[in-house]
């Protein structure tokens, strides 16, 4: 009977564990938004993920670093954004199912290269 209750609890953290959402993160070279070839395959990849799951939602998370001028940052955040809904899309991923954010310039310590990135995660609606 512990053997069966053992078994039963880890299949249900297992299912537990593959319904988390995951974060794919897709990184930027300085005051760029243009996609190299690894952030091309990262966008692929979250489209055969969205593929699978039809009933997510695709998160689109853009950031940039805090310069002189915000405004320019702040623009680059949502090129970034921008370049990866895109992406998806050319991927085969409906608008309709993409939300789009991009985020406020920061400069917070140890995030130089942090603050250059993209964040996706699919969501459930």
């Amino acid at each position: 009977m512990r053997r069966l209750f053992s078994v039963a609890c880890l299949s249900l953290l297992a299912a537990c564990a593959s319904q988390a959402p995951r974060k794919y993160v897709v990184f930027f070279s300085n005051q760029s938004a243009e996609l190299d070839q690894a952030g091309q395959e990262v966008v692929a990849q979250v489209a055969q993920e969205a593929d699978k799951h039809p009933s997510r939602i695709v998160r689109v998370e853009g950031y940039a670093g805090a310069g002189k001028d915000l405004s320019a940052d702040a623009l680059v955040a949502i090129q970034r954004a921008k370049a990866v809904t895109a992406k998806l899309q050319a991927d085969g991923v409906r608008s309709d199912r993409i939300v789009e954010t991009p985020r406020a310039p920061s400069n917070l310590e140890g995030m130089v290269v942090g603050s250059r990135r993209v964040e996706i995660e699919l969501t459930s609606p």
